[in-house]
């Protein structure tokens, strides 16, 4: 009986999406128009504040703008890494093995031909390490680090992934700056539409 009545359910749902034959042989097409009267607001939510949006317009641009004061270096960020995110991420490639991390390796070598995906193979913009790791990071506490927290983790991640020099102090002015090994391996998508785009 369930299935009789499952199987009527769908059949009157389909007859309204089709068109019906009218006596004189053309056809009628019937519209589904909405009869309720709805609220022009339904009062839920409120109007951000400015200091919410900019609390959230955080965004980093491969050209470093949005980039805040601050500055940072490998060492300070070394002591960070060891409190704020080795509970995650394994310090090297093989440094615990038969253990799996939470998060991905971060700190490996530069070749490119390497098996596991890391920054330092793998990445294509500096920026976008401090803009993921300001955003995101730490995984129970995401928001929490300072920027001084922030470029020195970067700095010590760029240094353990041997992109930047031990006593370089990392700021808005150098870190767009730094090359990517990978950044080669990536281009710009500049297709406009048409045959070009598959």
């Amino acid at each position: 009986m369930k299935k009789l009545v499952s199987i009527v359910a769908v059949a009157l749902m389909f007859a309204g999406l089709f068109a019906f034959k009218d006596g004189a042989g053309g056809h009628v097409v019937t519209e589904n128009i909405d009869t309720n009267k709805w609220p022009k607001s339904f009062g839920l939510g409120r109007t951000a504040t400015v200091a919410e949006i900019k609390a959230w317009d955080i965004d980093i641009r491969p050209d470093g703008k949005g980039l805040p004061a601050g500055q940072g270096t490998a060492a300070a960020g070394k002591l960070l890494y060891q409190q704020k995110c080795l509970a995650c991420h394994a310090e090297a490639t093989g440094a615990n093995p038969g253990v799996k991390s939470l998060g991905p390796v971060l700190i490996s070598d530069t070749l490119l031909t390497g098996r596991l995906k890391t920054i330092g193979n793998y990445w294509p913009y500096a920026t976008t390490l401090f803009d993921y790791i300001r955003r995101a990071m730490p995984y129970a506490q995401p928001g929490s680090l300072t920027d001084t927290e922030v470029y020195s983790i970067t700095a010590y991640l760029l240094n353990a992934n041997k992109i930047l020099k031990d006593d370089v102090v990392l700021n808005a002015k150098n870190l767009p700056k730094i090359v990517m090994p990978a950044k080669k391996l990536f281009i710009m998508d500049n297709r406009k539409g048409g045959h070009e785009v598959k």
